[in-house]
């Protein structure tokens, strides 16, 4: 049942600044340990003298004589993977270009992580594309796919191929029930970069069971469009997807299941190609006007009602999916990238806005609450006037709730690459700087027991485990 306008603004009115939600992010400035001025176009500036004097965070970061990554004092890290170094278990090179990445508690202490690899077009164009192992390749002609990469208790390392000639495979998102669901940034259809299978879908991943991985088949219910990020909603059995497009810019999507379907390890690829209904998001304020761009938003704590539209043909044979919807049908974001479900919602990134959406900024994370049906802008980074310069912080992208409170976000920016922590008042402050290249961080993770971070730097592949003395960040 959509949410009224009606309803929708006794919401507003009952809570005065909006909807109130529960261990939620709130803002974050340009820079570190700042705050959004009230103006709400998210510039950061010095909250000394605000009753914000604590520092946050672990203190600067320390240049790495290596000359790989900065952290703080008393932190470590250990280089996991690195495409063109390390090899699978087979003896082939690690494939490059790592991407999203979940962690997943194996047996005897083990740490399963199943990693990306944003590979686009013919195996050709890849020095180390995904191997085509037997039985576990969608399309021969594609270069992309995932590896699981195990990681010991003693500190040993294997890895193998989870799924292998799949394309464009970007954020992705772990399921509840153990499993990982690999997203497609693609619309390439069989006939075009040399694919011979269309493209642009979403294919499950079991870390723990090599034998559920083969025949991959992909999840034709959830759609097929340049796929970014999804999330399962645990309780209802929603599935959130994000949209990475322009031209026009991308959806937010909602899949809704089938009355009688219970999710579990392997039941996603029996679905029928139309199960249940996919939808994509339509945006109204408390007044009731319809938003036709979440970049409209330019204060912290803008609560937007969400209604869901049904996608006309999922399958998009003729039309991409986003371009299926007329002018006020749905509500469109730019550069639409990470999600991770949390506080009983799913958190979602916008990484930057520029020309092609009606205001510009450099990163927002929306709050979704199903239970309310509201988004709600927790994030809003200001555009960054010297991304060279190191300290400032643009281009969320990857994003992972933090077991020590508030969010880790990986930093797709246009300088200096940061991986950023916020506490839940919005101050944010760093946690490593890549002084390996300017390649941007992706695949932001904890360990299921909270001591290790996984990120990594995209290019060439390289995944590494930070650990140190991590400690619960303040609220104020």
């Amino acid at each position: 049942m959509p949410l009224t306008r009606r309803e929708f603004a006794k919401q507003s009115a009952a809570t005065g600044a909006g909807v109130a939600l529960t261990g939620a992010v709130g803002v974050l400035g340009t820079a570190p340990e700042a705050l959004a001025h009230d103006d709400g176009h998210g510039h950061g500036h010095d909250d000394h003298g605000h009753g914000h004097d604590r520092p946050v965070g672990y203190g600067p970061l320390v240049p790495d004589p290596k000359g790989v990554l900065a952290l703080p004092a008393g932190f470590t890290y250990r280089v996991i993977t690195h495409s063109g170094v390390t090899t699978l278990e087979s003896g082939e090179i690690t494939p490059s270009n790592h991407d999203g990445t979940a962690a997943f508690e194996g047996p005897r202490g083990v740490t399963l992580l199943v990693n990306n690899h944003e590979l686009k077009g013919p195996r050709s164009g890849w020095q180390y594309p995904v191997p085509l192992t037997e039985g576990l390749v969608y399309d021969p002609a594609a270069s992309g796919g995932c590896t699981v990469v195990e990681v010991r208790r003693g500190g040993e390392v294997a890895e193998w191929v989870g799924i292998a000639g799949t394309s464009t495979n970007c954020a992705g998102g772990r399921t509840p029930w153990g499993t990982w669901l690999t997203c497609e940034e693609t619309e390439d259809k069989a006939g075009k970069n040399g694919m011979t299978k269309d493209h642009g879908y979403v294919f499950e991943v079991d870390p723990s069971d090599r034998r559920a991985n083969r025949a991959p088949k992909p999840v034709k219910a959830f759609g097929r469009y340049a796929h970014e990020a999804v999330v399962i909603d645990p309780r209802r059995g929603h599935a959130y997807l994000t949209e990475d497009a322009d031209t026009p810019n991308g959806l937010l999507y909602r899949w809704t299941p089938p009355h009688d379907f219970e999710h579990g390890r392997g039941r996603l690829r029996r679905l029928a190609d139309d199960a249940g209904v996919l939808a994509a998001v339509k945006c109204f304020d408390s007044a009731g006007r319809f938003v036709d761009d979440l970049s409209r938003a330019t204060k912290i704590g803008t609560v937007y009602g969400a209604d869901w539209v049904t996608v006309p043909d999922r399958d998009a044979r003729t039309v991409s999916v986003r371009k299926q919807f007329t002018e006020g049908q749905v509500t469109r974001a730019r550069k639409l990238e990470g999600m991770w479900w949390g506080d009983g919602g799913c958190y979602i990134v916008s990484s930057y806005a520029r020309a092609e959406s009606p205001v510009q900024h450099d990163g927002q994370v929306w709050f979704y609450d199903p239970k309310r049906r509201t988004l709600t802008l927790k994030v809003l980074l200001g555009v960054n006037p010297d991304p060279a310069e190191d300290g400032a912080f643009d281009g969320p992208d990857n994003i992972t709730v933090s077991p020590y409170g508030g969010l880790v976000i990986a930093e797709d920016g246009e300088g200096v690459q940061h991986l950023f922590g916020a506490t839940d008042s919005g101050r944010t402050y760093p946690i490593a700087r890549n002084d390996f290249n300017d390649s941007e961080f992706t695949g932001v993770t904890f360990s299921p027991d909270g001591r290790t971070l996984f990120a990594n730097i995209q290019t060439p592949g390289i995944m590494l485990a930070i650990t140190g003395p991590w400690r619960r960040t303040p609220r104020h």
